[in-house]
């Protein structure tokens, strides 16, 4: 089952994805790091809210 990866606000807009940190058929943890965003003002990884596979 898919689930919606939603990026927290970071006080801008819009941001830019800076890093992939996964690769599709990885297997994840609930919280590990998937990608890097970055903003005007900052950056942060954002983290998978469950465990699963990255599909895509």
């Amino acid at each position: 089952m898919a689930i919606e990866i939603k990026v927290p606000d970071i006080g801008t807009d819009e941001v830019e994805i800076t890093e992939i940190l996964v690769k599709v058929g990885d297997k994840v943890e609930a919280e590990q790091s998937l990608i890097t965003v970055e903003g005007d003002k900052a950056s942060m990884e954002v983290p998978s809210p469950q465990a699963g596979v990255v599909q895509e």
